[in-house]
């Protein structure tokens, strides 16, 4: 019940997942199932066979009630296998895939072992010539039961945790249309967003305020926009990178996105603009791809680089080597270049319509060049060939009235044109 899908839309729904009970509470809830759903009903007068199968009915009962219980938490945990890239390497940073893996490991391994116990002691029954030593062999069985429960503690307590983190997780929709906020910090991502969105990020004047990843929607030609803002990153080999800056990098790898690189260029941030210009190139192999038909490598996703703080230094403040460090850098990537203050709100609209713009641009291609959107759109289209009636020679007829209104070559054209 945790995913959610609408058409193409796919989204993990983390918050669906119900509390993990500890190991204590675990066996208390299965023995008062058993001792509530098989209550003791025997008799002096009853014969062995009867005592037989009222106790392996019990020890039956509470096999189920643990097989139950562990499913319950297995499936309602996500299969790293299964859900989109983004999120699979999103909770191999936070939580680590093989400690995660291994604690599913456990708690569905278990399962396994109470069915081995049951089957074990309903078979020991079976030889059971009195009541004592049916009711000795049922304490037994449930006895076994409680220890394994027991021994899954650790197990069950850091699947505890990474539920409640993943509760806390912003629900990032992976197919919808994305803005990616990327650069240094304090280069003014986290105020962008807040412009921009109703959300509200903690914005401070030291760096790493934002140490998660976090959603905003804005409304662009009547369709609903989704903007992420990303910790900050430094300029450091993917090995040095910590837990903070690979929320980041995750999501510049997996997210079909614009991305929208922040350069501050009064370097109040504490970067020169060349250092800056130096970490994009870093990260920018995250953006590009190999064309499986000419092998080439090509930018793979949109991309505006963002001058930000123009209200404490110009643009024509700016020394001429910066500048041109800029401009080459956004011929090289095939980027946009757009200038903007928070301070000020000078430029955020235009940021937003260019982002949003190639990024639409950029959609549009991507299905053209799919094969099977291509033949779906050319299955849709037909064209009607009318069959002549007669040999009649009839050219196109454009009234004089719009030839006369036809402008030539040489005619300047109008703001409105």
């Amino acid at each position: 019940n945790t995913l959610i899908m609408s058409g193409t839309i796919s989204r993990y729904n983390f918050k669906a997942i119900a509390p993990i009970p500890d190991s204590s509470k675990l066996i208390d809830v299965v023995l008062s199932k058993t001792n509530r759903k098989t209550p003791t009903e025997i008799r002096a007068n009853f014969k062995i066979t009867r005592i037989r199968r009222f106790y392996m009915r019990k020890v039956k009962y509470t096999q189920t009630t643990c097989n139950e219980k562990l499913q319950l938490i297995v499936d309602s945990f996500p299969n790293l296998d299964d859900i989109h890239p983004f999120y699979a390497d999103l909770m191999n940073v936070l939580y680590d895939r093989d400690h995660y893996k291994l604690a599913l490991g456990h708690v569905n391994k278990a399962k396994a072992i109470v069915d081995r116990i049951s089957n074990d002691y309903v078979k020991l029954m079976k030889y059971a010539d009195s009541l004592y030593r049916c009711k000795m062999l049922k304490r037994a069985a449930l006895g076994r039961m409680a220890t394994l429960l027991k021994k899954l503690k650790p197990s069950l307590g850091y699947l505890e945790e990474v539920r409640k983190h993943l509760a806390r997780l912003p629900s990032i929709n992976t197919n919808t249309r994305t803005l990616l906020i990327t650069g240094y910090p304090n280069v003014g991502k986290s105020s962008f967003l807040n412009n921009l969105t109703k959300a509200d990020v903690d914005v401070q004047s030291y760096p790493f305020t934002t140490q998660s990843l976090f959603v905003g929607h804005t409304e662009y030609k009547y369709t609903d926009w989704q903007i992420i803002d990303t910790p900050g990153l430094l300029d450091r080999p993917i090995s040095e990178r910590n837990t903070i800056e690979m929320q980041a990098i995750t999501a510049l790898a997996h997210l079909n996105a614009c991305i929208l690189y922040f350069i501050d260029i009064s370097e109040h941030c504490g970067y020169t603009i060349s250092d800056q210009i130096k970490l994009f190139k870093n990260i920018r192999k995250l953006f590009y791809t190999v064309d499986p038909d000419t092998q080439e490598t090509v930018v793979s996703k949109p991309i505006v680089l963002v001058l930000s703080k123009i209200d404490v230094t110009g643009w024509e403040e700016v020394s001429q080597e910066n500048k041109d460090l800029i401009t080459e850098t956004a011929e090289e990537s095939k980027a946009f270049v757009v200038k903007m203050s928070n301070t000020e709100k000078i430029g955020l609209d235009e940021v937003k319509q260019t982002a949003c713009d190639i990024l639409l641009d950029h959609r549009l291609t991507q299905k053209a060049k799919n094969p099977k959107k291509a033949e779906s759109i050319l299955n849709r289209v037909y064209v009607a060939t009318p069959k002549r009636k007669d040999k009649v020679e009839r050219p196109a007829h454009v009234p004089k009235t719009v030839l006369d209104q036809v402008p030539r070559p040489n005619d300047k054209k109008t703001v409105l044109e």
